[in-house]
């Protein structure tokens, strides 16, 4: 990472309206340094779907909505700017890999829930994305949407 930019860090979560959690994160974080934060919200369609079923582009486009909702409250917690999206795909690691492929990216927050059998078997996501070079915090979430 350059000295001259900021520090982009990009968010990842399954929820389109950020979990108290999740924006203490975003809050210290960017208190310690400045900046970016590109927050991105996995498809909450279900996994089977193909990229084209109507489905997932109508699940994605009321995450979109939500999301547009709420962003005030995470760029308030950012400090300034956040770009936020909600992304086509269903798997947390291929969001992760299209993202850091199109735009550098400095670290990487995963605001998912573990699941227990892939941490014991070490194939859950911090380790799969461990070959990228980033890196990589979690930040489990709630597996239903704050209140």
């Amino acid at each position: 990472m350059s000295a001259d930019r900021p520090r982009r860090i990009l968010v990842v979560t399954d929820q389109a309206t950020p979990t108290p959690a999740l924006l203490r994160e975003i809050r210290n974080r960017s208190d310690a340094a400045d900046t970016q934060f590109r927050l991105v919200v996995v498809n909450p369609a279900r996994a089977e779907l193909h990229l084209l079923h109507p489905e997932r582009h109508d699940k994605a486009a009321e995450a979109e909505a939500t999301l547009r909702a709420v962003i005030a409250d995470v760029q308030l917690a950012a400090g300034g700017p956040v770009v936020g999206s909600v992304s086509i795909r269903h798997d947390p690691m291929d969001v992760v890999e299209e993202t850091v492929h199109d735009e550098p990216v400095d670290e990487v927050i995963l605001a998912l829930p573990e699941h227990r059998l892939a941490v014991l078997l070490h194939q859950d996501l911090p380790h799969r994305l461990a070959r990228l070079g980033i890196p990589i915090g979690h930040l489990p979430e709630p597996a239903t949407p704050p209140a």
